[in-house]
């Protein structure tokens, strides 16, 4: 059903999108609580750059990903010269532009989690003698569990179809950043190419739909309610 150029693809896709979701889920989490929980000059800032991918268009944030991180980036020489770590066109380098692309989507969903848990949680573990981190860990946490798993499963659709930022950072190169949404954009420019983008199209469509599905399946879980219901 599929030529191996496509199933390259689809394989890639779902790497891509599955190591972004694990790369950026402890940073998500830490975000989210600082958020939710702190205050601290220059939240409304901190928190204005954290959704800043979401405003941007995707081509320049690839490129600013290109600007820091290409070998001959402010960090990216420094990781290639001494560390002999690139990204830029290379397929961790997709991995790189899918998790910031999706990461604002990450941290709003486990930080809207996290801001339903009542405060008075807080003052009654605090009150027992739990430590600050022992609270994250044994209350916080367990509690906010549902919409961390949304924000994997949110996260895991939109970098599946992350186009923008990759193609600018990682560009177009088949069996190495060819993601679903590169491939498709490849078809769209040679002739009979619309089977190729139909099946492509079902796949995506199918992986987007179910991620998202089971998103709203989590949100409705991490709905807080009270011990008394």
């Amino acid at each position: 059903m599929f030529n191996p150029e496509e199933l390259a693809s689809i394989s890639l896709s779902l790497r891509v999108a599955a190591l972004a979701v694990i790369c950026g889920l402890p940073f998500a989490v830490a975000v989210a609580y600082a958020l939710a929980r702190w205050e601290f000059r220059g939240k409304v800032l901190f928190d204005a750059l954290v959704h800043l991918p979401l405003l941007l268009p995707p081509v320049l944030t690839g490129y600013l990903l290109l600007v820091l991180l290409g070998r001959q980036g402010a960090i990216g020489w420094w990781l290639d010269h001494y560390l002999g770590v690139s990204f830029a066109f290379r397929w961790t380098g997709a991995v790189v532009a899918a998790t910031v692309m999706a990461f604002p989507l990450f941290v709003r969903s486990i930080r809207l989690s996290i801001e339903a848990i009542p405060r008075e949680i807080d003052e009654m573990a605090l009150s027992l003698g739990a430590r600050p981190w022992a609270r994250f860990w044994q209350v916080i946490l367990p509690l906010s569990l549902p919409g961390i798993l949304s924000g994997m499963t949110l996260a895991f659709a939109k970098a599946l179809g992350e186009f923008g930022a990759t193609i600018t950072f990682v560009s177009n190169i088949p069996g190495e950043t060819q993601t679903i949404a590169l491939a498709m954009h490849t078809l769209t420019q040679v002739p009979g190419g619309g089977a190729g983008i139909t099946r492509l199209a079902l796949v995506s469509v199918a992986l987007s739909l179910g991620a998202l599905i089971a998103s709203e399946w989590w949100v409705r879980r991490s709905r807080f309610r009270p011990l008394s219901e």
